[in-house]
């Protein structure tokens, strides 16, 4: 155990996320507090225990002053798969990285950057650049089917999303009596992963072992769940690694890549972009929002009105929101979350507060928050800006619901069949264990 776990937070030497470099620690405390008054996991368990719990987060690397609390960096194995011609090397970007791969080229937080990241990627190498707003429109036509199906056949509520893994790691290790409540629904990079490795493979011709699929994320959580043996396919692990935002802003800087000359580009055409929900599930409150427009086609046959296209009240800094809508004729009853601490507040009183769908984001804000994001000197105003570009990419977009793109229902017609079905469970749904 950690000699210093008093002061600050212990790392296992095979965290797959994390790692401390010993000789620019401090002893700050930075990394305890955070973990411990936002993330609710430090001073949660016995730290006796030989056993380290983290959830992967990766908010002490974010507040660590002086880079001593690093990601793991998978950036050499990414170039060893652009080197190699063997290879066809995949990157598929999440929905929160196009506001904020930019700050790391010193444009202003919360600039919208898609066209220049697309050419930045290609021009490092990669093959194919796809946008991960694709697979979270794969996830809401599951997991809003779910959630229709759950509240007409009286099965358990309310509904858990399942998009975050620090989150889900959190109901694993902290509160297993509610893994039922998690959505079986896999996150929008694994559900895009395996569609990939398993449909995309046979169209373009290629051996799936012979494709390198690398996800570039807000989030460094995602390098544990990319590895969880619930995940693993038929052709093994479906994303081989995982690289955030700060490991690829200095790699493209360490390649030379003048990001700021690059001309926009567009996402490559099999998965060319997601539907405004899509991109607003990078922000709290965004895959909520996200659902209910797309449960209240599924159990209307209409497209939302005006205010489910901009629901307020699931918008906006703040830890806790809450607010009802009317499906199936009743009242459905929703909770916003992020962070895991707070958290905790909604799952030690759900015994007495009834909820139909809680959606939880360990990171400040959701995603744009995440642990892999650009640091800034006044990080609450820099993921503020990096929501609001992400809700104003939404309002100018055609395309504003899940079931509305015509790829997703390409996708169902050819391969999928339909959400919930036998074929869709195989490959976009999951199973979780307690920790």
């Amino acid at each position: 155990m950690d000699k210093y776990s008093e002061i600050r937070v212990p790392i296992s030497h095979d965290n797959p996320s994390i790692k401390r470099r010993e000789s620019k620690c401090v002893l700050c405390g930075k990394c305890k507090d955070v973990c411990k008054k936002k993330m609710g996991v430090a001073g949660y368990w016995k730290y006796d225990s030989e056993d380290i719990v983290c959830i992967n987060c990766g908010q002490c690397a974010n507040v660590c002053p002086v880079e001593s609390i690093v990601e793991q960096d998978d950036t050499a194995a990414l170039m060893d798969a652009i080197n190699n011609k063997q290879k066809t090397v995949i990157i598929m970007t999440s929905p929160a990285v196009r506001v904020s791969l930019g700050e790391m080229f010193n444009y202003p937080a919360g600039e919208f950057v898609a066209g220049k990241m697309v050419s930045a990627l290609k021009k490092l190498g990669a093959d194919y650049v796809f946008d991960v707003a694709f697979g979270a429109d794969l996830t809401i036509m599951e997991e809003a089917s779910e959630l229709i199906d759950r509240i007409k056949n009286d099965k358990v509520l309310p509904q858990f999303t399942s998009c975050c893994p620090a989150w889900v790691k959190f109901v694993e290790a902290f509160y297993p009596q509610y893994i039922p409540n998690l959505s079986s629904c896999k996150s929008p990079i694994s559900m895009q992963a395996s569609v990939i490795k398993n449909y995309f493979s046979k169209q373009i011709k290629v051996s799936p072992s012979d494709i390198v699929l690398v996800a570039m994320t807000p989030c460094v959580a995602k390098k544990f769940e990319i590895k969880r043996d619930e995940l693993r396919g038929i052709y093994g692990q479906d994303t081989d690694f995982v690289v955030s935002v700060r490991e690829m802003g200095k790699l493209l800087k360490k390649q030379k890549i003048n990001f700021k000359s690059l001309k926009d580009a567009p996402f490559d055409e099999a998965f060319p972009t997601g539907s405004g929900a899509g991109v607003i599930f990078g922000a709290s409150g965004g895959v909520m929002e996200a659902a209910v427009r797309t449960a209240y086609h599924m159990t209307t046959g209409g497209n939302p009105p005006a205010d489910l296209l901009h629901f307020k009240k699931l918008r906006g800094y703040k830890d806790v929101k809450t607010a009802t809508v009317n499906l199936l004729n009743k009242d459905i009853k929703l909770c916003v979350i992020f962070g895991t601490m707070a958290a905790r507040t909604v799952l030690d009183k759900l015994k007495s507060k009834h909820f139909d769908m809680i959606e939880v984001m360990a990171c400040p804000n959701g995603c744009v928050g995440g642990g892999g994001q650009p640091k800034q000197a006044d990080n609450d105003s820099a993921v503020i800006k990096r929501a609001e570009n992400l809700y104003h990419q939404d309002e100018i977009m055609d395309v504003k619901s899940s079931y509305e793109n015509p790829v997703i229902k390409m996708l169902y017609n050819e391969f999928l069949t339909a959400p919930l079905s036998e074929r869709a469970k195989q490959y976009l749904h999951t199973t979780y264990k307690k920790r």
